[in-house]
């Protein structure tokens, strides 16, 4: 498919997914808009989702769409679908992570009084990091009881998230961002997000900066979201407040999202493929429509995308409504997929009379990581974790055992269960799984290597305890990085 545009502007080509179950109608509908508006656009079809899965792509995309999205460098994908069972890994996840696309940018707005919503104040963009975290998928099952996944954060790539923040604050007129973290009980991984933060925000001094617990900040956000302009924060988190903020905002169903990138870019809806009501005429297409706004701004089409997202607006505003959103005595006639597109087309080149209309600065939002020296690390000691399950439980009984085992000039400093020291001192009341940490440090202010280190694992590994993971404990210029355990 090619665009209708009729002018001598420069073709822009874009991969285009269609997806599954309600996502070629809604595709379909918005390429219709999209080529009425005269966006200068080729559009490259590739496939991704559920067939691609059942033909034996765990991912859900062919090896050779990779060609064409890297090629294209912009991608607009509709909603897919994963089939049901193990073995399918998240596509979105796969794209986010193989591109480098660092950086979901996901407004939310109220459109009040035309679609119903509770905070019609609430006109918010929250920037999410969208590669680390526990997104990061390393999982283990260690023990019988115990399973782990390791919530990874890098320096840099919270540099990244945060400046991109601010740039994109300064972008767009936005005067404050707020940075939401859990650092008061993950002060190493929390802690360095928030510590990056304050670093970056002092270059922003035309931005006003604030950072908040993640817990009351969702809270906040739920109950008062017209407080916030722009939020930045971790993977999991960023994916739990989007939610929260487009549900308040009036309907999920209306929200679009950016993944963007160094290189390449992918814009999408954040609702699924809803395949309990495809092919009945009764999608909303707004979602994977204004995602498409988001991506002519950054192609460089700011004008085209005003064009449609205003025409979208007064759309909304004559009280035209896909079932989702339509509210009696709101709205003035429910459609479906194809009248509500027919309306929008309708509508091109007006503008909303009592919603503001919109005007969007050229995208294209560039940040770079600033260089800095390599702290000197050193090794301290070792984390020693063991699956221990015997009778009783007793973590006196396998300290014993443990300080026995240990060479000469070694000392085990204290055992954890779940994070909590249970030994020496523990509390008797403290409930114990069959997962411990014993952490073994020289008792001496001596210089160790990985040798003597591996001398240590050798010698518990002589008594029978079953070993099943070691961290080792380093200290940066001389600040320890690693954290104490709850009771030490």
């Amino acid at each position: 498919m090619t665009t209708s545009a009729n002018d001598s502007r420069t073709i822009i080509p874009i991969t285009v997914a269609r997806g599954d179950g309600i996502g070629p109608e809604i595709m379909d509908a918005t390429l219709r808009i999209l080529d009425a508006a005269g966006a200068p656009l080729r559009y490259d079809v590739i496939e991704v989702g559920e067939q691609v899965y059942l033909q034996g792509h765990t991912s859900g995309i062919a090896p050779s769409a990779w060609d064409t999205i890297r090629r294209n460098k912009v991608l607009l994908k509709a909603p897919i679908t994963t089939p049901q069972g193990g073995g399918y890994k998240s596509l979105n996840v796969t794209i986010r992570k193989s591109l480098n696309l660092f950086a979901n940018v996901r407004p939310s707005k109220s459109y009040s009084p035309f679609i119903a919503s509770s905070h019609p104040g609430i006109n918010l963009v929250i920037i999410r990091e969208n590669e680390e975290d526990l997104y990061a998928g390393i999982e283990h099952q260690q023990t019988d009881e115990v399973t782990q996944v390791l919530k990874l954060i890098t320096r840099p790539g919270s540099e990244r998230i945060i400046r991109y923040a601010f740039e994109y604050a300064r972008a767009y007129g936005r005067r404050t961002v707020t940075c939401m973290t859990k650092d008061n009980i993950m002060k190493l991984t929390d802690g360095l997000f928030h510590r990056v933060f304050d670093e970056v925000a002092a270059e922003y001094p035309d931005i006003h900066s604030e950072h908040q617990i993640i817990d009351i900040g969702a809270a906040r956000l739920a109950a008062m979201p017209e407080q916030f302009d722009v939020i930045v924060t971790l993977n999991l988190y960023g994916d739990i407040l989007s939610d929260i903020a487009s549900q308040v905002a009036g309907s999920v169903g209306l929200a679009g999202s950016a993944n963007i990138g160094g290189e390449v870019a992918m814009f999408e809806a954040v609702h699924g493929s809803a395949p309990d009501i495809a092919g009945k005429d009764v999608a909303n297409p707004s979602g994977i429509l204004l995602a498409a706004t988001q991506l002519l701004v950054h192609v460089g089409q700011a004008a085209v995308a005003e064009t449609i997202k205003n025409a979208w607006l007064t759309t909304i505003e004559d009280g035209i409504h896909t079932n989702d959103i339509f509210r009696e005595g709101l709205s003035a006639q429910r459609v479906g997929t194809a009248g509500f597109t027919d309306a929008v087309i309708e509508r091109l080149g007006q503008q909303p009379r009592q919603l503001t209309p919109v005007h969007y600065q050229p995208g294209g939002i560039r940040v770079a990581v600033a260089e800095r020296p390599r702290r000197h690390k050193q090794l301290v000691g070792v984390d020693a974790f063991l699956d221990w399950a015997e009778p009783g439980r007793d973590p006196d009984v396998l300290g014993a055992r443990v300080s026995g085992a240990l060479p000469d000039g070694w000392q085990l400093l204290m055992i954890t269960n779940r994070g909590i020291k249970v030994f020496p001192d523990g509390m008797p009341e403290t409930f114990c799984a069959d997962h411990w940490r014993c952490r073994i440090v020289p008792a001496d202010d001596r210089t160790i290597t990985t040798a003597d280190v591996l001398e240590v694992l050798h010698a518990l590994d002589g008594t029978g305890l079953d070993l099943i993971k070691t961290e080792h404990l380093f200290t940066f210029d001389g600040e320890p990085g690693y954290s104490l355990g709850q009771g030490q």
